[in-house]
């Protein structure tokens, strides 16, 4: 599987391997929420007296301090791994089992991951119990770096979907994916930093990440994996690592980032959908060749958001509902956080120099 590196102060590198495999539930007290998981179904249950029956496994959920043993547990058999197949060559990569019924399931994972087997390749998905079945694209983003892909295999555990707007820097989190091919690998760390903007890709078919930064090792091979919480909810797909080698082959450096899962989810749900997706419009061209501090707007799309607002061309966006902007790759990272239909506060230097605030409501356009 192809890595890109682009350079925004570090490389970021997008990396593509496997997931899969089993872990074992803590031996020690649990502390926090206590759940009985079925070790058949994985279905969770309240803990009664804080114990289980033998078919059930003890887990804790929600603690103070993170559960690494009971999350791996809980999670780990929601986390596949996926080969790709093509004229291109081969390589893996991870998702996470987002939905299923009673014959077919669909998989979230990273575009970079699955799109050389969208023309003529072949996809394959590895369970944690080694049955492999084959898959097909259900529907890919390449501006969101997303995709799903479908199999026909039913009554799979999904994953539980958290709420990437309530982290705090500092919070504990736990990364599942196959670094490197080494399947199952769990990593934990904290929340190093939010709202962070990370481009990926190649020159016109870019990514743009308000990613979410992680010290969880993460190196080639997790993209499409999960980034959880400490009640072992998925709060990200992870999507990227920074490398300090120029050829883009080095390892975690602590430097991890992953697609916030609420930005994500809305993408996912329009691709399962309708097999495509869309992304909000503010309906501005930036000035590519303006250096300073924000992003200059060159011109308006009539009709759109901004020019019903009444901001000015040649103004310069400061701050997105408060979010500092500092260039044009943050803008777009910012207004690509929200969906279409949401109304946002813009603060722009006007051409005059004075500072004003402006409330734009972001319009529609299909997402590659």
């Amino acid at each position: 599987m192809k890595s890109t590196i682009v350079k925004v102060g570090v490389g970021f590198l997008l990396g593509a391997t496997a997931i899969g495999g089993v872990a074992t539930a803590a031996s020690s007290d649990p502390i926090g929420v206590k759940a009985c998981v079925d070790k058949k179904t994985q279905v969770m249950y309240l803990a009664t007296n804080n114990t289980c029956s033998a078919s059930r496994t003890l887990v804790s959920l929600g603690a103070s301090s993170i559960d690494v043993k009971s999350i791996a547990a809980l999670v780990t058999p929601s986390v596949v791994s996926i080969k790709v197949t093509s004229a291109a060559g081969s390589g893996t990569g991870s998702g996470s089992i987002y939905k299923t019924n009673s014959t077919s399931s669909y998989i979230i994972t990273n575009n970079h991951v699955v799109e050389d087997g969208a023309n003529g390749g072949s996809i394959l998905v590895e369970f944690i119990n080694g049955d492999t079945i084959a898959a097909t694209i259900v529907g890919r983003d390449v501006n969101y770096d997303l995709a799903v892909i479908k199999v026909e295999k039913g009554n799979l555990p999904v994953v539980t979907i958290g709420n990437s707007s309530n982290i705090s820097v500092g919070d504990p989190v736990v990364a599942i994916g196959s670094p490197l091919g080494l399947a199952s690998t769990v990593t934990s760390g904290i929340v190093s930093a939010k709202n962070r903007p990370v481009t990926t890709g190649t020159s016109g078919a870019e990514s743009y990440v308000n990613a979410i930064q992680t010290d969880a090792a993460i190196n080639p091979g997790n993209s499409g994996g999960a980034l959880l919480d400490s009640s072992g909810r998925i709060i990200g797909v992870n999507s990227a690592i920074a490398s300090l080698s120029s050829d883009g082959t080095s390892g975690n450096i602590g430097l991890g980032f992953s697609i916030p899962i609420n930005e994500a989810k809305r993408i996912i749900d329009e691709l399962i959908a309708t097999g495509k997706s869309t992304r909000p419009v503010l309906g501005i061209y930036f000035d590519t060749t303006y250096t300073g501090i924000g992003a200059k707007i060159s011109k308006l799309s009539p009709g759109e958001g901004a020019e019903k607002a009444g901001i000015p061309a040649g103004s310069i966006i400061k701050s997105i509902d408060g979010v500092k902007i500092t260039d044009q790759v943050g803008a777009i990272v910012r207004i690509r956080s929200y969906a279409p239909g949401n109304t946002i506060t813009v603060v722009v230097e006007l051409p005059s120099g004075a500072t004003q605030s402006f409330k734009v409501l972001l319009g529609s356009a299909p997402s590659s």
